[in-house]
């Protein structure tokens, strides 16, 4: 790795690409970039995100456009953006090949027995097309995600639940991984990948309820142990793993296959990673809680601690006005800093989203989709957080202000508008 881990510290941000390439069983899609405008605005946006002062750029193609049919590639949105944010911008592009979705041809999405070959195709098609204008990918988007979302509870494709169905999910994205990185490999042999997976941190002080951190823990480091191949029938969690119909064969062609990423990227959102599990009405729940900059220099320093990889931080942000946003961007500097300090290699820090995004609820009738409660205040009793207002309607209801640049309703259209937090992103990128 020379471009991430032998450059100078990488000032990144990211346009959500959350894109479900089916509809829903609301029968909703769900597509950010058309929800935001950016299908309308993508060079435009590119710009701002190039006026940022950004160096690199976290930027999705979707899949189910891009490849329509099995083995059928279609490259007009790719070629409009990529070489322009690389070679006519001059950001580095890590281009994220799957953000949850599944084009809908492949009937079983990420459980489907094809999936693995059908997304190392597109991966093997996309780099050698791109090969000199996109240096770094990502494969997949937050394994534990997808999971939760796909294979837990059901709420998008394939809509498996339970903890059979997340371990399906788990192994067949990491396989899926796994073929891509060789496919990559084989069409553009100096490609670098940025593994990227979300924070998951858990407590309680519920003693009754230790096991179950405990087990939810070793979860959330599976799928990254996975990819890694260090899960054989000594593993933690092969005797959960084999409860749940994975067998031993599979954990071995995993094992067999491991590949080591050149980054390991983390998501690590201060108020939605971390979560205390209590009971309530009878059952176990997860509560969000704010980790803040201490909980981001822990997590660096785990995950430091347990694989030995340079790591980035590649989503972070909070929601709220643009003082709070403001002031988490300067937390989070000062703690990395803080931690390179220390020895550890980070390479990287992405401000995601660079706009506003559309919470996911819209397209689930306003439903809370989400894994986790909210409590507004100490001691309250946790509640779920969903904006208001019917699916299909108007997305204004349902903008998360989280973005260094503000969504503005104008018609029927969404504006970007820049906030100070693009002026604090841009002396941090100038330093």
């Amino acid at each position: 790795m020379t471009r991430f881990t032998e450059g100078p510290f990488v000032w990144a941000v990211g346009i959500e690409n959350t894109i479900i390439g089916s509809t829903l069983r609301s029968g909703a899609t769900l597509n950010e970039y058309r929800l935001t405008g950016h299908v309308d605005r993508c060079r435009a946006d590119l710009d701002l995100a190039a006026a940022s002062g950004a160096t690199a750029i976290r930027y999705g193609i979707p899949w189910h456009e891009a490849n329509p049919q099995p083995g059928r590639f279609v490259w007009d949105w790719a070629d409009q953006t990529l070489p322009y944010a690389s070679e006519t911008l001059g950001m580095e592009v890590i281009l994220d090949l799957v953000h949850y979705g599944t084009p809908e041809w492949l009937v079983g999405s990420f459980a489907d027995p094809s999936y693995p070959e059908a997304i190392a195709e597109y991966a093997e098609a996309l780099a050698s097309r791109y090969r000199g204008s996109v240096h770094a990918y990502t494969p997949f988007n937050e394994p534990l995600v997808a999971a939760s979302f796909c294979g837990l509870r059901g709420v998008w494709p394939p809509y498996l639940t339970g903890d059979s169905g997340w371990a399906t999910l788990v192994t067949s994205i990491i396989e899926g991984v796994q073929e891509t990185t060789r496919a990559i490999g084989r069409a553009d042999p100096a490609a670098e990948i940025v593994h990227v997976e979300a924070v998951q941190l858990y407590e309680t002080a519920d003693a009754s309820l230790r096991p179950e951190v405990d087990l939810w823990r070793a979860r959330s480091l599976l799928p990254t142990d996975l990819l890694l191949g260090r899960v054989s029938g000594d593993h933690e969690l092969a005797p959960w793993l084999e409860q749940q119909g994975v067998q031993l064969d599979t954990l071995e062609r995993l094992r067999a296959g491991a590949i080591v990423p050149d980054v390991l990227g983390l998501n690590y959102y201060p108020e939605l990673s971390c979560r205390e599990l209590i009971r309530q009405g009878g059952s176990t729940v997860h509560v969000a809680q704010d980790g803040g900059a201490e909980g981001l220099a822990a997590v660096l320093r785990r995950f430091h601690e347990r694989y030995s990889l340079p790591l980035m931080i590649t989503e972070s942000a909070v929601e709220g006005d643009v003082g709070h946003r403001t002031d988490w961007l300067n937390a989070a500097a000062e703690s990395v800093g803080r931690v390179i300090g220390e020895g550890i290699p980070v390479v990287g820090f992405t401000w995601w989203p660079l706009f506003d995004l559309v919470d996911w609820s819209w397209a689930s009738g306003g439903e809370v989709v989400e894994e986790f409660y909210v409590r507004d205040e100490p001691g309250a009793d946790p509640h779920p957080v969903a904006p208001l207002g019917p699916s299909g309607g108007p997305v204004e209801p349902f903008l998360r202000r989280m973005g260094m640049y503000r969504l503005e309703a104008e018609g029927d259209t969404l504006r970007p508008v820049p906030t100070t937090l693009v002026d604090r992103f841009r002396a941090y990128a100038a330093e």
